[in-house]
């Protein structure tokens, strides 16, 4: 070979040299190659790890200072690369500084602060939330960031999906209790139903609303149209996807909707799906307990409408179409009435048509 022709392979040498680096440089350091464990983490560990370790507060609470390992391996924040000093700010020596805080909830109430630095967005809306409202109505006990996400031991919130009201039971222990038994509850915490609403389906997750508001309750139909209108997730389970059309055409729906158009969010009485189904103990319609089991729903009518008769609940379809097979009565005066309706209407223009036609002659010949 000439000196000529290794001069102009020159280049092709070079780039294939370059390619074998980078081959054996992922060979030997793979793309997936798991980050060593964090040196402050187990620098801290070297004392906290210890689980006798412990102090006194002023209020004469003992504080624990042990932080376990295992949680810190199942941590979201610690599989991230988030270390003590992102949240633990105000300790970079040691001996740490005194503490200043009088109790343990003093503690976690300026510590959860931190959860802003990362989590704006939901930090922002926890502040206009019904929890934020009670704490700032003097109630310490009122939950904040690590009450519901934990502190050191802080998990994927939903994951399982029933997690989810298992917090909120800390407080809500009674609501919860209910849930359990409802139809929604019950094939969540038995079945880990993916489709049956949790607490934050209905009541949000950082921006709790008072769900004792008039706000809330003329909202609430549309809340329960988010999984009742939906066909696909209806069918799945044998259900009609059309109550919450059928409620709207009806004298409870209609009469909400226009208070709803006229002075938006107001108290008003007709019912919507809570007043009938309850709110936490909704039940299956044949369950012998469920307010709007036939043998209970004449009482729950008495709710609103108390000198309901034995018959009041025969005229009434549910949220059902009219059909051959279930209203066999009504279905053949609804058919009677929408042939007969537009029969008249016809019949009708015919003659107003035909009346002035006439008037037209009856003009014309008394000019000739």
């Amino acid at each position: 070979m000439t000196m000529r022709n290794l001069h102009r392979q020159a280049p092709w040498f070079a780039l294939a040299g370059v390619i074998i680096l980078l081959v054996s440089a992922f060979a030997v350091f793979p793309v997936n190659a798991k980050p060593p464990t964090q040196e402050t983490e187990k620098y801290c560990l070297s004392c906290h790890g210890d689980s006798n370790l412990s102090m006194t507060l002023p209020s004469g609470e003992k504080l624990s200072l042990y932080v376990s390992q295992d949680q810190l391996d199942h941590s979201v924040h610690s599989n991230k690369g988030i270390e003590c000093e992102a949240c633990h700010n105000d300790i970079s020596t040691y001996p740490h500084p005194r503490l200043k805080y009088e109790n343990k909830r003093e503690l976690s109430l300026n510590y959860y602060q931190t959860c802003e630095k990362c989590h704006s967005a939901n930090y922002e809306k926890a502040q206009d939330s019904m929890h934020a409202l009670s704490a700032a109505e003097g109630n310490q006990d009122a939950p904040v960031c690590t009450d519901c996400h934990g502190h050191h031991d802080t998990l994927t919130p939903d994951e399982p999906r029933s997690q989810i009201s298992v917090t909120c039971s800390k407080c809500h222990t009674d609501i919860v209790d209910t849930y359990k038994q409802s139809v929604h509850g019950a094939a969540l915490l038995e079945d880990e139903n993916p489709d049956v609403p949790v607490c934050t389906d209905c009541h949000g997750v950082h921006n709790i609303q008072d769900s004792r508001t008039e706000e809330f309750r003329v909202q609430s139909p549309e809340l329960c149209a988010k999984c009742h209108a939906d066909k696909e997730l209806m069918d799945k389970y044998d259900l009609s996807s059309d109550v919450y059309s059928i409620y709207k055409r009806s004298w409870h729906g209609v009469d909400i909707s226009v208070y709803k158009a006229r002075w938006g969010a107001v108290w008003h009485d007709s019912a919507v799906c809570t007043d009938c189904h309850g709110v936490h103990d909704m039940l299956k319609t044949d369950d012998p307990k469920s307010r709007v089991n036939p043998a209970n729903l004449l009482e729950t009518c008495r709710q609103c409408h108390p000198d309901a008769g034995p018959n009041w609940v025969d005229a009434w379809t549910g949220h059902n179409e009219v059909s051959l097979e279930r209203t066999p009565f009504l279905f053949y005066v609804d058919k009677f009435y929408t042939s007969f309706t537009p029969f008249i209407l016809w019949a009708c223009i015919l003659y107003v048509a035909l009346q002035i036609i006439r008037s037209i002659v009856d003009r014309v010949r008394s000019t000739l």
